[in-house]
């Protein structure tokens, strides 16, 4: 969240707007107190989600939201491209040859947009996979990782779009005599700055997070002009490409030592 808000606020600077942060913790009061009181040209919200109260707030000022809204009517969005991350781990697997993957996501945080992504990739690569969502613990994902290898026990690929799953999946795949990538591959779905500090070092798929910032100030920018010179501003949406980085926790079915391991 701070690298976004630092990008906004560099740049801001080059186009000569000051930013005014509001937190969470002052809710949609906070924001209509900036918004309708005149005290910002513009806004930038982060996290704006399909039934956000906070976007409604935003209707009749000059905004951008960091995120995609269910009704982006006059505003204008930046956010990744989560299709296309799902895409793009469906591919990478795909092509070193892996069959069997299972995706586990975060039941608290479901991405739906990276699941449908993946789902359709996977059915164009002849992918066979199950979805199984876990919360942020060691527990729940022992559990899920039971019922995985239980129903599909040819399983030799995980894609993981939960941070907190990723160290315990790990530890369950050791311990259960599984080396990470000679017996399996493992993609997660997280910041380099996550995939750098496990071992082995996990081959991810980011978004540019810093460019969400600097995107949004940009269609704030071009917002504020076109209403400045009396014209209706465009709304915009904007997805940022993924970006994959190949470590060690990826590699060939045919390297395996073995696919599966009762």
């Amino acid at each position: 969240m701070m690298e976004v808000v630092t990008s906004v606020t560099v740049a801001a600077r080059q186009y000569g707007y000051d930013v005014l942060l509001i937190t969470n913790d002052e809710g949609p009061e906070g924001l209509r107190r900036v918004a309708v009181s005149g005290l910002a040209d513009g806004v930038v919200l982060m996290d704006g989600a399909p039934g956000d109260e906070r976007v409604e707030l935003l209707r009749d000022t000059q905004a951008v939201l960091i995120g995609v809204s269910g009704d982006p009517r006059g505003l204008s969005c930046v956010d990744h491209d989560f299709a296309a991350a799902g895409a793009v781990c469906a591919d990478h697997l795909a092509d070193l040859g892996h069959a069997e993957v299972a995706f586990i996501a975060d039941a608290a945080a479901p991405h739906d947009r990276t699941l449908a992504g993946f789902r359709d990739r996977a059915r164009e690569r002849g992918l066979r996979f199950v979805h199984r969502p876990c919360d942020r613990t060691y527990e729940s994902t022992a559990g899920t990782f039971t019922r995985i290898m239980a129903d599909r026990p040819g399983t030799t690929a995980f894609v993981v779009q939960n941070e907190g799953a990723i160290g315990p999946l790990l530890g369950l795949l050791r311990t259960s005599g599984r080396t990470v990538p000679e017996d399996a591959s493992v993609v997660a779905l997280c910041p380099d700055r996550v995939a750098g500090r496990h071992t082995p070092r996990l081959t991810s798929v980011a978004g540019p997070t810093a460019d969400l910032g600097r995107v949004a100030v940009e269609l704030l920018v071009r917002r504020l002009t076109a209403a400045a010179r009396g014209e209706e501003p465009v709304d915009e949406l904007v997805l940022l490409d993924p970006v994959l980085t190949v470590r060690e926790s990826t590699g060939p079915v045919d390297g395996m030592r073995f696919a599966v391991q009762t």
